[in-house]
């Protein structure tokens, strides 16, 4: 029997940044300053905070996870659309920018106004090679995730992302785990289709 138990924690909204960006944010030669490991390998929180702003409104102290990418995006949760005012977020796989919504990012140093990159990060499952083997899922593979409790419930089309940088763990925003009265730490059942 492939095994099915996976490990939830939830994202808030965040932004990845660019080098270019983080430089026109918060001044020439600056770097990300690390608080603390993220459960991916390599993946990091950052003290450097931004405000991302829309027509209608904004969000203060947007965290940056490091390292810097190639280019710069920001997940946001679908709640978060309306008091930005921003229709059409697209939801989609990280990294997956082109075409998105455009944003405004502040900073203490200068704002970055970005034609894409704003997205809704799609529920997904990291997976290192093994740990698919033993869970018998490939590569962007869709799964339901089932939350146990009294206000459980079934995830659809949890993509399933396997690469050897990954640590298993699966990711739900905050939207997603209010609706299913989960926080950081709990389980899932994953159910293939």
């Amino acid at each position: 029997m492939p095994e099915t138990r996976v490990l939830i924690n939830l994202s808030n909204r965040h932004i990845h940044v660019s080098k270019e960006d983080l430089e026109m944010l918060f001044g020439k030669g600056h770097g990300l300053t690390k608080t603390k490991d993220l459960m991916q390998p390599g993946q990091f929180a950052c003290a450097e905070t931004v405000t991302i702003a829309g027509p209608k409104g904004k969000f203060e102290g947007v965290r940056i996870l490091g390292p810097e990418r190639k280019e710069t995006q920001c997940e946001i949760m679908a709640s978060d659309v309306f008091k930005l005012g921003i229709p059409n977020v697209p939801c989609r796989e990280s990294g997956k920018v082109e075409g998105s919504a455009a944003f405004e990012i502040v900073g203490p140093a200068g704002t970055v106004k970005k034609s894409q990159g704003l997205i809704i990060a799609k529920r997904h499952i990291h997976f290192d090679p093994a740990a698919a083997a033993r869970f018998g899922v490939k590569d962007t593979e869709l799964v339901d995730l089932v939350v146990a409790g009294e206000r459980g419930g079934t995830f659809h089309n949890v993509v399933c992302r396997v690469n050897a940088s990954y640590a298993l763990e699966c990711h739900l925003d905050f939207d997603e785990g209010n609706a299913v009265g989960i926080g950081n730490g709990s389980f899932g059942e994953i159910v293939k289709k």
